[in-house]
């Protein structure tokens, strides 16, 4: 069944129940496309030796020693494990706040949750936060600057840079190979 356009209403509803369901978790919690943030409040009296966290590639555990974890359950995609961690640090109003760094393996991809059980939110809403092309590491702004470079290309009605190197080959080849005839050569 092909997806029908929604009315404001819809949307709007839709947004609602998100907000509730994303409310009534143990947990807060955020991402960027790079990573992913949980924090969660727990009694002040706590200490770190209290904690049972236990972050895997694929899974995460987090709760108080002794009692039903707050997360426990499969993350939706890969993290990578020696680089995330977890702090904890009072808060002004005396409770503790657990904070949960989780480095995303794929840094092209948005999750619609923590864990796979947890409710989703529409990745498809998410306003990315603007970067410059300097923040990013040099094989990702090399492929982001030659998209960039594409797309302009395209706009003037000029060849891609795939395209401007086979360009390129054919007429070095055709310098090397002056006896052939290329003039019914068609490039595609």
């Amino acid at each position: 069944m092909a997806d029908k356009e929604l009315t404001p209403a819809e949307e709007a509803s839709l947004r609602v129940k998100e907000a509730e369901e994303q409310a009534a978790l143990p947990y807060k919690w955020t991402q960027t496309i790079g990573d992913l943030d949980i924090t969660v409040e727990i009694a002040g009296n706590l200490k770190g030796k209290d904690l049972n966290v236990d972050i895997k590639k694929k899974k995460l555990v987090l709760g108080i020693k002794g009692q039903d974890p707050i997360i426990n359950g499969d993350l939706p995609h890969d993290i990578h494990v020696d680089e995330s961690t977890w702090t904890l640090t009072s808060s002004p109003s005396g409770v503790k706040v657990l904070e949960l760094h989780l480095d995303k393996v794929n840094k092209m991809e948005w999750w619609a949750h923590v864990v796979t059980g947890a409710p989703k939110i529409d990745v498809t809403k998410i306003t990315p936060e603007s970067s410059k092309l300097g923040d990013l590491d040099g094989e990702t702004r090399g492929m982001v600057e030659k998209m960039m470079f594409d797309q302009r290309q395209k706009e003037m009605g000029k060849p891609t840079s795939d395209e401007q190197k086979k360009l390129d080959l054919l007429e070095s080849f055709k310098k090397q190979h002056p006896e052939m005839d290329f003039s019914k050569v068609q490039m595609s």
